[in-house]
């Protein structure tokens, strides 16, 4: 888990999720662009179009961000934040407890993974 501060990359992909251009992120990704969305700053941001399957957010800071609707199931969380964020309807993934889930929204805590 990570411990590093939430960053802005220069990172074009990750960009586009800043700019509000998450469908044309999707497509990119889909074409099979990829890009390094770890401990990456999303304080704020809509991401409820964003296809977030095989996604490594880890540390990720993502306090309010709108994620409603989101299935995340096949995204990496470990160690994100999820302060105040937007979670109706999201599908965590099952690796997350829902207490931590719950801290992370309430408090700000990062994330663990319960151990295998």
């Amino acid at each position: 888990m990570s411990t590093d501060k939430p960053r802005l990359s220069a990172d074009p992909l990750y960009l586009l999720i800043r700019e509000g251009r998450v469908e044309e992120f999707n497509r990119r990704k889909a074409a099979g662009d990829r890009c390094d969305l770890r401990n990456c700053h999303f304080r704020g941001l809509d991401l409820r179009a964003l296809d977030p399957t095989g996604l490594d957010l880890s540390g990720a800071y993502l306090r309010q961000a709108d994620l409603r609707g989101l299935n995340l199931s096949k995204t990496r969380l470990e160690g994100a934040s999820l302060h105040a964020a937007h979670v109706s309807g999201v599908l965590f993934p099952v690796e997350l407890e829902p207490v931590e889930i719950e801290m992370s929204v309430r408090l700000g805590t990062r994330m663990r993974y319960r151990p295998a």
